[in-house]
């Protein structure tokens, strides 16, 4: 099985970094990473390299897992009746969604200078520290905080997010 090794080498420090900040717990994180990989066996076969990388689809289920842990463990008001049809999501229609946003995502990654792309996917797709990011790639920390700042403007500009919406809405 030197596929699923080398798989698990590339994204189990990513997902376990997630984990831990979302999580703040090293023992649920160390449950909910393992957990996050059943899913992504479970769900491999929904993997389309045309809509996206790797990364982004075990990001995304990782990102999901863990807002479903947050949820769980906090307190919800009373169910609402599922009789009513508005309360029905099509879960293909949320699954064709979320295809489209990460490639269009990924389309505009894509189009950053290498540097900022680089910044950005150790930062949101591994999870990394700014610090951890200047030692790993062997650049200031000054320079790091640049490149994600000015990577994820520009990210914001291809995307149409206005400045003053801190909630990304177009």
């Amino acid at each position: 099985m030197p596929a699923v090794s080398e798989f698990l080498r590339r994204h189990t420090g990513m997902v376990h970094g997630l984990a831990r900040r979302v999580l703040r717990n090293a023992e649920d994180a160390e449950d909910a990473v393992q957990d996050i990989f059943l899913d992504v066996w479970r769900s491999a076969h929904r993997y389309d390299a045309t809509l996206g990388s790797e990364t982004t689809f075990v990001t995304t289920i990782a990102r999901r897992r863990l807002v479903d842990r947050v949820r769980r463990a906090t307190v919800r008001p009373a169910a609402q009746s599922l009789e009513d049809p508005a309360m029905l999501a099509s879960e293909e229609d949320t699954s064709v969604e979320l295809r489209e946003a990460a490639a269009i995502a990924q389309n505009a990654l894509d189009q950053l200078k290498p540097e900022q792309r680089e910044v950005l996917q150790l930062s949101l797709g591994q999870g990394r520290t700014h610090e951890e990011i200047a030692s790993s790639i062997g650049i200031p920390l000054g320079t790091v905080k640049s490149h994600a700042r000015r990577g994820l403007l520009r990210l914001r500009e291809m995307l149409g997010v206005k400045a003053d919406d801190p909630g990304g809405a177009r």
